[in-house]
């Protein structure tokens, strides 16, 4: 979002919904995942696979919730050179979908 000329960056959070395929490969990639997450200030909230869907026919298995300070902070996490092995060692071991909404002023 236009900062209006303020200098004031929204926060952005990443939300994943991973479906599971390679448990072994799945614990490798998250204990190699946070310098990253901080390279690019990200910091996470939420995450787990203890989830209650109140409302509609949403089937997540397992949560990832992580704040940026920017959706461009995001993005560039997921576009870093040095991710890509990371990243594809991701796409291996579990089906993601990944979204990144703005927060609030």
């Amino acid at each position: 979002m236009d900062d209006g000329g303020t200098g004031y960056r929204m926060p952005a959070y990443l939300i994943a919904d991973n479906t599971i395929i390679d448990p072994d490969g799945w614990a490798e990639y998250l204990q190699k995942v946070s310098p990253f997450l901080e390279k690019h200030g990200g910091v996470s909230l939420a995450g787990g696979s203890d989830l209650e869907v109140l409302e509609g026919d949403w089937k997540p298995t397992r949560l990832a919730v992580i704040r940026f300070p920017d959706k461009q902070s995001a993005k560039a996490l997921l576009d870093d050179p040095e991710y890509q092995p990371l990243k594809e060692l991701r796409r291996r071991t579990a089906k993601s979908n990944i979204v990144i909404v703005e927060g609030l002023p």
